[in-house]
């Protein structure tokens, strides 16, 4: 597997990089990892980058990206933070990796069993903790099956539906509160989409592929 350079970058269609990531999660569950240098990779990046995804995932242990995707040195900026949240510093890092490193796909990346959708979903308060939990909050807001009584971390259906409307709402607020994502997505520059990685299967699940609302596709 070769490592990226500036022309492999820039003639990839940001289809053509979500096939990528998709062929390499099946590499992954499939126990058949690309074979790749990684020393040659390293000092073929020494004089740069040009990774071809930027990803939004979650600090958890089980979800790196660069194996769950069975991807190289240089291949994808990994932005990672607890429930794959969004601030204004990680939509700074998106359009820096999209407008001026040219990635041509932005994923947002949430998981099953995440802890800090757990956190959020029994309304856990904890030093700095307590902030970014809150921002868990709208995907919460935006779950209407459940009623009033099993709306807590010990209703696993909640939790999983408010693990896949926090990818969604991330992604709204990308579009919102980016214009430059914005932008380079209406202009094809970049796609936009969101995923859900299962701990126990490995496999990721795509949302959003074809459509502007972050819904599957």
């Amino acid at each position: 597997m070769r490592t990226h350079t500036k022309e492999t970058q820039q003639s990839l269609t940001p289809d053509k990089a979500l096939l990528f990531l998709k062929e390499g999660n099946q590499r992954f569950v499939g126990n058949l990892k690309a074979n790749r240098n990684l020393l040659q990779q390293v000092n073929e990046t020494s004089e740069g980058q040009f990774p071809f995804a930027t990803i939004l995932s979650c600090i958890d242990s089980r979800t790196s990206s660069e194996l769950i995707f069975d991807q190289g040195l240089g291949d994808v900026f990994s932005i990672r933070i607890a429930g794959n949240i969004l601030n204004q510093d990680i939509l700074g890092s998106m359009e820096f990796a999209c407008k001026v490193a040219g990635s041509k796909l932005l994923l947002v990346l949430g998981h099953t069993r995440c802890g800090a959708i757990y956190g959020a979903c029994n309304h856990v308060e904890m030093g700095n903790l307590t902030a970014l939990l809150e921002k868990v909050k709208p995907a919460m807001d935006a779950e209407r099956e459940t009623p009033p009584q099993e709306r807590n971390g010990g209703n696993d259906k909640f939790v999983y539906n408010v693990t896949v409307n926090n990818v969604h709402c991330v992604i709204d607020r990308v579009r919102r509160e980016s214009p430059v994502l914005a932008d380079m997505e209406k202009n094809g520059e970049i796609k936009i989409v969101g995923g859900l990685y299962d701990v126990e299967t490995g496999q990721v699940t795509f949302y959003g592929e074809t459509d502007e609302g972050g819904q599957p596709a």
